[in-house]
């Protein structure tokens, strides 16, 4: 039976299958093909512990966790309220396409509503046809104000 349950960081089995499910996700190619540095598999658990808009959930098979979902809190300025972003989400291969990844996003679209907040926002590779079609399955679509502007990209600058 799934059952999709908040991340509760004090509980060492829930850190234990945060960073598990999250490491293995990286280290397959929609994550980047590089598993999770030693450091950053130690750190992790503690500094989102220690980060107030955080929130996660866990999807369980029976009793072995099997999918994630990372978020956090953000603030629409153009509707002055408050949104949850999608940082991670992520599900066991040996249990694709059974619905674990539309559970947890069905899950999250409860709180968001039962909460107030009036979006969830996600980035998504566009060569990731799985997780987009999924998405839109699950009532996403791409962001913009004006079709003339065409929709939002993502980017980013790292630092060292």
């Amino acid at each position: 039976m799934l059952r999709i349950v908040p991340i509760e960081l004090e509980r060492r089995e829930h850190r234990d299958a945060l960073v598990a499910l999250l490491d293995q996700y990286a280290s397959g190619p929609e994550g980047g093909a590089t598993p999770l540095s030693p450091a950053v598999r130690e750190r992790l658990p503690a500094l989102l512990a220690a980060t107030a808009h955080y929130r996660g959930w866990l999807a369980y098979l029976d009793d072995e966790a099997v999918g994630v979902l990372n978020c956090f809190t953000a603030v629409s300025t153009f509707r002055a309220q408050s949104l949850l972003n999608i940082h991670d989400i992520a599900v066991d291969p040996r249990y694709h396409r059974r619905g674990i990844g539309s559970a947890l996003l069905a899950a999250l679209d409860t709180v968001a509503r039962t909460e107030g907040h009036c979006k969830i926002t996600l980035e998504v590779l566009e060569g990731n046809s799985a997780a987009v079609a999924a998405y839109r399955k699950a009532g996403f679509a791409p962001y913009g104000l004006d079709p003339a502007f065409g929709a939002a990209r993502f980017f980013e600058k790292k630092f060292d």
